[in-house]
């Protein structure tokens, strides 16, 4: 899921991890059958999203041409299937070991970019604090590209 946002930051506790000022908030849930090719075309869509406005007020720009930064928050519970019950369940979610990897990847690949990245905490109970611009927001899945 993906926010556009005038500011943002999470908490572990009291401590910060990650802030940032104009840019997107990227919360983050990884599927089983996910990969490396899932990465790098989240990382690509993510930073080539035009969802930033232009002069004449229409969303033409990108984050590459704002120059604002990406706040990217892992959050499991976006896979939470909530067909069945009242329970949702995670199922799909891949397991914390390969998650956190893919997690990371698109962090590094996101910042090779030239995005000033910030992060949550990996597996950690997490309070994310944002101001939402527009309010934008928008869900991306790689599993469904076409």
């Amino acid at each position: 899921m993906v926010q556009r946002v005038s500011r943002a930051e999470v908490r572990v506790g009291e401590r910060v991890t990650g802030t940032i000022g104009a840019g997107l908030l990227v919360l983050v849930g990884a599927h089983r059958d996910d990969t490396a090719h899932d990465v790098a075309w989240l990382a690509d869509k993510l930073v080539n999203l035009r969802i930033f406005e232009d002069d004449q007020g229409l969303m033409n720009r990108s984050i590459l041409e704002t120059g604002g930064g990406m706040l990217i928050v892992s959050q499991f519970t976006l896979l939470g299937d909530c067909r069945k019950g009242r329970r949702p369940s995670w199922s799909t979610a891949a397991q914390p070991e390969a998650a956190k990897k893919l997690y990371l990847d698109l962090v590094a690949t996101v910042d090779r970019r030239g995005i000033r990245t910030a992060t949550g905490e990996f597996q950690a109970m997490m309070a994310v604090d944002l101001v939402n611009d527009g309010p934008v927001t928008i869900l991306l899945d790689s599993q469904k590209t076409f």
